[in-house]
């Protein structure tokens, strides 16, 4: 027996707000695979469901898109943040809780990747200016959750960067602290 698709005007009609976070979703996984350039509204249009017309009625351009991507990567990260600083005991217990959260945010080859599109964007002036304030906004409520210092932040966004190019080569072993000892000298 056949299941009955219910004809689409019996469908209910999704609110601008889901369309929305439809479309960025399907952009994340676009811009994360193609990156800024090759990325086009038709195939994140053809991802989402929906027509490339009806992005443009939620956003005004491509950029405008790309950057709302950006901003939806970044509060993922600021909020898995938030959540794992909540009772730490001192600047190092909350930069090591919102540590060791961010191989599963970074698992997510999607979040990993638009970080990396991100700032291989940022050629644009524009992109480059956004994705700044992201970055700075994301290295400010690192330091306000956990009150570390300037050099601790410095070495906490450094292995942040280091753990992004490691996973996405493939070589998550080398953030390991007892790599050496287990390998030898590289």
């Amino acid at each position: 027996m056949a299941l009955m698709t219910p004809a689409p005007s019996t469908l209910p009609r999704r609110s601008a707000e889901d369309r929305r976070e439809q479309v960025l979703e399907a952009a994340i996984h676009e811009f994360a695979e193609l990156g800024y350039q090759a990325a086009s509204t038709a195939a994140i249009a053809r991802r989402a469901g929906i027509s490339q017309p009806y992005i443009y009625a939620l956003f005004p351009s491509k950029q405008d898109l790309f950057l709302a991507v950006h901003d939806r990567v970044v509060e993922r990260i600021l909020s898995t943040f938030r959540e794992a600083a909540q009772g730490a005991t001192d600047p190092q217990d909350a930069l090591h809780r919102m540590g060791t959260t961010y191989p599963e945010l970074i698992g997510d080859r999607f979040v990993l990747l638009c970080q990396l599109q991100a700032y291989a964007a940022a050629g644009d002036p524009e992109i480059r200016e956004h994705v700044g304030r992201g970055f700075g906004r994301l290295a400010g409520e690192i330091r306000a959750l956990s009150g570390c210092t300037p050099a601790e932040l410095a070495a906490f966004l450094a292995g942040g960067m280091l753990a992004n190019v490691t996973t996405i080569l493939g070589m998550p072993e080398l953030c390991d602290p007892l790599w050496e000892e287990k390998h030898g000298r590289a």
